[in-house]
């Protein structure tokens, strides 16, 4: 048996090639999905962010509802969602909002300048920093967004924020920046990624054995790094505004001004996977049941939010057709749900 980080990492992904056939396997293909009835998961939330403010779904995207709540005033179009009850984090154009009973009551803890993303630490119990997202660059807090402090970082937007850790991975007006100190200070874009801004990022599930990523430059196209974004190399899609990436398993997700499209070779080949959208600018991905399944997925565009049962071979509406979706969540994470299920 092969040992060591090179070992893993091919059995890893021995691992995530099973998955991705199972996928395109699914006996939903090729079928027009509908969003189950009473909800695949009842006990799930769906979060929406739009240009018209902070949207929410307790069946599985049947029907939405607004969320108000005392204290959102001023709020604007939401940016990002980051729901982990009972504390919320919401950004929008109006700053960085915060509930600590999921949604009722809000308190406003930063309006200098709109919030682009939120990225708190994976264990907020025991951890309370947040990192925020803005146009005038990074953010850094370390009592759970109650006060924000600015990051040494460059002049210009930060567009995303991943924290696959150790590193820090940021989306910029200006490329691609890596921290491996905690944001203390930011290694230079790499080689072979051209100027502009990165619209979106999707990082390896292993990062911390392999370091890759995909990174998407406005209107050239995608980029691959296979050392940690010291060097980079094309990956499609030129031309094209991508504004989100999902890596899930070696299948690699991206939403587009031209529809929703799909690679399941890295970014030499890919399909387009938007029947249904109808000719729809797909703004942000959520697959609300990952890892445990990547099948039903969510897709915020510039008209609605879009469902599918099949990995996104077939799309339908559900609902916002009104609106232009920026961001999407959910809550509990699958996870939790699918343990609980498996104890009972």
């Amino acid at each position: 048996m092969r040992t060591g980080p090179t070992g893993r990492v091919m059995a890893m992904r021995v691992v995530a090639l099973a998955v991705a056939a199972a996928l395109r396997a699914s006996p939903g293909a090729g079928q027009d999905p509908s969003p189950p009835k009473d909800g695949a998961v009842t006990s799930l939330t769906i979060f929406a962010g739009t240009t018209a403010g902070l949207r929410r779904s307790r069946n599985w995207g049947t029907s939405w509802e607004p969320v108000h709540g005392k204290g959102l005033e001023d709020l604007g179009a939401v940016r990002a969602i980051v729901p982990n009850a009972p504390r919320v984090h919401v950004g929008g154009d109006g700053g960085l909002y915060v509930s600590e009973d999921f949604g009722e009551t809000w308190r406003r803890d930063y309006s200098e300048q709109a919030v682009l993303e939120i990225v708190p630490s994976r264990y907020p119990l025991a951890d309370l920093t947040v990192f925020v997202a803005t146009p005038l660059g990074l953010m850094a807090s370390d009592d759970g967004g109650r006060t924000l402090r600015p990051k040494p970082l460059l002049e210009g937007a930060v567009h995303r924020i991943l924290w696959p850790g150790p590193d820090l991975v940021l989306a910029t007006s200006a490329g691609v920046r890596v921290s491996k100190n905690s944001a203390v200070s930011f290694l230079p874009s790499g080689a072979g990624l051209p100027e502009g801004r990165v619209s979106a990022i999707a990082v390896s599930a292993f990062y911390s054995v392999d370091p890759a990523l995909f990174a998407a430059v406005t209107g050239q196209g995608v980029f691959r790094s296979a050392d940690g974004a010291r060097s980079w190399t094309p990956a499609g899609l030129v031309g094209r505004t991508v504004n989100d990436l999902y890596w899930f398993g070696p299948i690699l997700y991206a939403a587009t001004d031209g529809g929703f499209f799909q690679s399941v070779d890295e970014g030499r080949t890919w399909l387009p996977r938007s029947e249904g959208l109808g000719g729809r600018t797909a703004t942000r991905i959520l697959f609300p049941l990952a890892p445990a399944s990547g099948a039903e997925a969510f897709l915020g565009t510039d008209r609605g939010v879009f469902w599918t049962g099949d990995g996104g071979l077939h799309w339908k509406a559900t609902g916002l057709d009104a609106e232009t979706v920026l961001c999407l969540a959910t809550f509990p994470p699958a996870d939790v749900i699918i343990n609980k299920k498996k104890k009972k």
